[in-house]
């Protein structure tokens, strides 16, 4: 980090502000008490940051991570001591496996406060360890500035983000004394380039026993998935992403890039044949979770694991390399997608994915927290206008509506879709509240089953069996059903009920037209 600019009667707040603004840090999502109005107060008076208000910590930090998705760089949160930490958790752990840059602001007891055993007395820095790879707490006013650089430079690994959380005491930001500074910028993390030309020579040699598996970068990037493309025509090799990508390119005028199951026992058949697994920017693919007398590793007995650049290196320069030894492109002859049909009949699986297709903008973006319904979307995609696609990463349900607002947020302008499970929801139903306040173009199908039913495949997969009503209750959403036109008024987004594929059509060309939050419960 750059050293203290010039002395001046800032608070340490104050310096924490102005620190953030220097260095790149342009929005905080927030929900503060006591021991953070300090900052708030300097929010006014420090230009270079805007503060959003979420209801619960966990919109708040499932917001950050959709945020950096789309813009690139990191939020800061403003959580209230330990326990607001801990309620924003889930979505920090979400942000974690999506490798998302977030600076966390956690304030906490003054320090000669701290010795006193009081109500809200926690361990904030146990709480911020087990989700964060930095952590520190301010010692002085003084020192708040610095170590608030720290913290931004924290966020950056290579081509991926991490979560950094700096926990200040109320004393060192009341105290006279705050310095700000700035962080330095981020150092770029390069490829082994002696992977490429065993890559090259393995991929030609295997051909269709070989798999090109792309995650961080070699997703996200449309340049990166065409390079993709053309490296499997030319070798004969077969092209799959992980099943969770915290960003993927998607649409017409884009390579199909098939998603490897989520199923286990369809991952085991799709990677059956396979002797080499070429990772560009994926990790090992395992199961999600142990079920009995499955694999936890996906891939065949005996495969091997050549790692053409990890998820922190340039994936686009691995694969722009192996392109350039193979001697291709990067260019390939995509087949003409014909603008999908707009459905009509029962709403279902199929139906409700030509809906989509057929009325999503250009460039939209779309959260992916649809559970069951939602994986049936992944094969008509590939015909509707070209979009982003996020995915909920580390699998602990309440991401979607807290994305959706950061992913508005992180790509001003373009409209955003987000598939919820009626189950998620209700996590984090408050982001609603945020996506009425901001007025953000954020349409939500909340695809109403009235059931948690992804848990009742689990119980399948696990082998468990139901037996009573004690039992079918944990799994069903029913007595009463969930009214979610009145729940999305009620936070001040206007909602309708559809059980029809024409009235879904009708439905989602009036939300994406409003350029305003809207919500569209899916009767199935």
């Amino acid at each position: 980090m750059n050293a203290p600019q010039d002395a001046s009667p800032l608070n340490g707040a104050e310096s924490l502000v102005t620190t953030l603004a220097a260095s790149g840090v342009e929005l905080c999502f927030a929900n503060p008490g006591t021991s953070e109005m300090h900052f708030v107060a300097a929010l006014d008076r420090i230009p270079g940051v805007r503060c959003v208000l979420g209801l619960f910590e966990g919109v708040v930090t499932g917001a950050a991570d959709g945020y950096w998705r789309m813009a690139g760089k990191p939020a800061a949160t403003l959580l209230h001591l330990g326990p607001g930490l801990g309620n924003g958790l889930a979505n920090l752990h979400n942000a974690g496996k999506a490798r998302s840059g977030i600076v966390n602001v956690v304030g906490d007891h003054a320090l000669d406060h701290a010795r006193h055993e009081s109500p809200l007395k926690s361990d904030a820095a146990a709480i911020a360890g087990s989700v964060s790879a930095w952590v520190r707490s301010s010692r002085s006013a003084a020192e708040v500035g610095l170590d608030a650089a720290a913290a931004v430079q924290a966020t950056r690994d290579g081509a991926v983000g991490r979560i950094a959380t700096l926990i200040l005491p109320a004393d060192t930001a009341w105290g006279a004394g705050g310095r700000a500074a700035v962080a330095a910028p981020a150092a770029a993390a390069s490829f082994d380039a002696a992977a490429v030309p065993a890559t090259a020579r393995w991929l030609t040699q295997l051909g269709p026993r070989a798999l090109l598996l792309l995650g961080a970068g070699g997703s996200a990037s449309e340049r990166a998935q065409h390079l993709a493309a053309a490296i499997a025509a030319k070798t004969g090799c077969r092209l799959m992403a992980e099943f969770y990508n915290a960003r993927m390119p998607g649409g017409r005028g884009r390579p199909r890039i098939e998603r490897l199951p989520y199923v286990v026992d369809a991952a085991v058949a799709k990677l059956a044949g396979t002797e080499l697994l070429v990772l560009a920017g994926a990790v090992e693919p395992i199961g999600f979770f142990a079920y009995p007398g499955k694999p936890s590793q996906l891939e065949p007995a005996g495969a091997a694991l050549l790692t053409l650049a990890a998820p922190h290196h340039d994936v686009g320069a691995a694969l722009q390399a192996l392109a350039d030894e193979l001697g291709v492109s990067g260019e390939v002859t995509l087949p003409a997608q014909p603008r999908p049909l707009e459905p009509s009949g029962a709403l279902n699986p199929e139906s409700i994915a030509a809906a989509v297709a057929a009325t999503l903008p250009e460039q939209a973006v779309v959260i992916d927290e649809g559970v069951t319904t939602g994986r049936s979307l992944a094969g008509a995609m590939g015909a509707a206008a070209p979009h982003d696609w996020l995915a909920v990463m580390g699998g602990a349900i309440g991401w979607g509506l807290p994305g959706a607002v950061g992913a508005a947020l992180g790509a001003p302008g373009r409209p955003v879709l987000a598939l919820e499970g009626d189950g998620s929801a209700m996590y984090t139903l408050q982001a609603l509240w945020t996506m009425a306040r901001e007025q953000l173009p954020v349409v939500v199908l909340v695809f109403a089953n009235r059931a948690y039913r992804i848990l009742q495949g689990e119980l399948q997969g696990v082998g468990a069996t139901i037996s009573g009503d004690k039992a079918r209750d944990m799994l069903s959403l029913e007595r009463p059903a969930l009214d979610w036109v009145a729940l999305a008024r009620g936070h001040g987004v206007p909602g309708v009920r559809v059980e029809s594929a024409e009235a879904l059509v009708a439905a989602l060309r009036d939300g994406f037209a409003s350029r305003a939050p809207a919500v569209v419960e899916v009767v199935l």
